[in-house]
């Protein structure tokens, strides 16, 4: 039986400076601008120079855009917009795992992610379920993967501004096929659930010694 440890980090964990720390403000600014809203006294006109100035700087010094393709994969990933530090999409949701193969986490959302009045939009709590089941692929004893199908069902609305705990385990896989399913909860209730079928990557059979040639 495989072991595991306690309570594991398994999202990057921000840095206080650099990208990280730029990321955090933008996420701030973003949330400022939805809860000001359209009828605020801010000066939105200045704000918006003001953006598109700090914008225009960061392009400047920006690379090829193919170049960053490979670029944020470098070491461990820290720019997918679930968990990403470096990505001001990302609420970010912080996972761990745990001794029996899951993972599970915390995140609370604001008005960034609403759909309904007050609740998460349902296509964020995919993104979050998604990211969270391939994580446990990556934790849990079975092979890792890619995405084949993701099945979502919305059992209640989920609530902005209170904390959620999303957790996620791999079920079983046979050959390439791998059943993962998980869930977010609010206040112990389960609010969505997902059921997913993923891909193992494909591992190449060895060439015997009288194949090399061929």
């Amino acid at each position: 039986m495989t072991t595991y440890a306690e309570n594991v980090p398994l999202s990057p964990v921000p840095n206080d400076d650099g990208i990280d720390a730029a990321a955090a403000a933008a996420r701030r600014v973003v949330n400022a601008l939805l809860h000001a809203g359209a009828g605020s006294a801010a000066p939105m006109s200045d704000i918006a120079r003001d953006l598109n100035r700090i914008a225009a700087q960061l392009e400047e010094h920006a690379p090829e855009r193919q170049e960053r393709f490979v670029g944020m994969w470098a070491g461990r990933p820290r720019h997918d917009p679930v968990t990403g530090p470096e990505n001001a999409l990302a609420p970010p949701l912080r996972l761990h795992g745990l001794p029996d193969g899951s993972v599970t986490g915390t995140v609370t959302l604001g008005l960034p992610y609403q759909g309904p009045p007050g609740c998460v939009h349902g296509g964020i709590s995919a993104l979050l379920l998604d990211h969270a089941l391939g994580v446990a692929n990556s934790w849990g004893p079975g092979p890792d993967g890619m995405t084949g199908t993701l099945s979502v069902r919305y059992h209640r609305t989920t609530p902005l501004f209170e904390e959620l705990t999303v957790r996620a385990r791999q079920q079983s896989s046979e050959g390439r096929r791998i059943h993962t399913t998980g869930e977010i909860l609010a206040d112990g209730q389960v609010c969505v659930s997902a059921d997913g079928i993923f891909v193992a990557k494909h591992v190449a059979r060895p060439v015997a010694p009288d194949e090399g040639g061929r």
